[in-house]
């Protein structure tokens, strides 16, 4: 039995794929379905609802349609108005509000070179929200769904924390975070646990990624609140691309299944 939450949250991973993004904002039931979703009572709903659009507009085919939805940007600037609302969810509102108002914007205005380099993807990084960065983690110890709920755990603790996404398979987690939050504050939220441990991964001068150790003795973590939980994702393999995080194997006639499923529920519940 399906529910918001869960729906969301599949639609979630399944658009943090490439190559799944338009046939995301082209389906007739996603989109509208999305839009709905950013009036729901439940934080977790809408923060999930915020990455997901966040998710479709790097594909910049999406921009004008997604702008275009009936409702989108209204229940975005009401949304970051909202009070009783964390500065995670409202951020993240203006940040999808922004992109999609700024690259229509700009784009009537650039030269096709600017217009190719703007289209670059990317995922969160060099985005509108100068306030926002991304660290990717190697988790020694991220073994399986139980190492995995314990890291999860650490992170949404952290005060800072926007969102997160695993590639168990290199036992790596890539977190966007506030700007002024120090890496460190994520290893020693995870060196916590007292199971796990976490290095940065960079590239040094060569190109070739190393693991740069961190002092976790002397960091201060400040904790949330409000947690807003995830669902656990289904696992599979991964792979990191220039600027850009994809979930790889997913096959698609498995997405396409679930597109519709999830289509159907968006098109047929919408009450909660």
């Amino acid at each position: 039995m399906m529910d918001a939450l869960s729906v969301v949250t599949q639609l979630r991973d399944l658009a943090s794929e490439p190559q799944n993004r338009e046939a995301i904002v082209q389906d007739q039931g996603c989109l509208p379905g999305l839009v709905l979703f950013l009036d729901h009572k439940d934080p977790k709903v809408l923060f999930a609802t915020l990455q997901t659009l966040r998710y479709l507009a790097e594909s910049p085919r999406n921009i004008s349609t997604m702008k275009d939805e009936l409702g989108m940007m209204v229940s975005l600037e009401i949304l970051m108005e909202r009070t009783g609302m964390t500065t995670d969810i409202t951020d993240l509102a203006k940040e999808v509000y922004d992109v999609l108002s700024a690259q229509t914007q700009r784009q009537a205005c650039q030269t096709p070179e600017q217009q190719k380099r703007r289209n670059k993807p990317q995922f969160f990084i060099n985005s509108s929200n100068k306030k926002a960065k991304s660290v990717t983690l190697h988790i020694q110890g991220l073994d399986g769904a139980d190492q995995r709920g314990v890291c999860e755990e650490a992170l949404l603790r952290v005060k800072g924390v926007i969102s997160f996404t695993f590639q168990m398979a290199l036992k790596r987690c890539t977190v966007r975070i506030r700007a002024d939050l120090p890496s460190e504050s994520l290893a020693t939220a995870i060196a916590a646990t007292k199971v796990l441990s976490a290095k940065p991964v960079v590239k040094n001068e060569n190109g070739e990624e190393v693991l740069i150790p961190l002092s976790t003795s002397g960091s201060k973590v400040e904790e949330n609140s409000h947690l807003p939980d995830y669902l656990p994702e289904d696992e599979s393999p991964e792979k990191e691309l220039d600027r850009a995080v994809s979930r790889t194997g997913a096959k698609q006639d498995t997405g396409g299944s679930w597109l519709n499923t999830a289509a159907s529920f968006l098109t047929k519940t919408f009450y909660w």
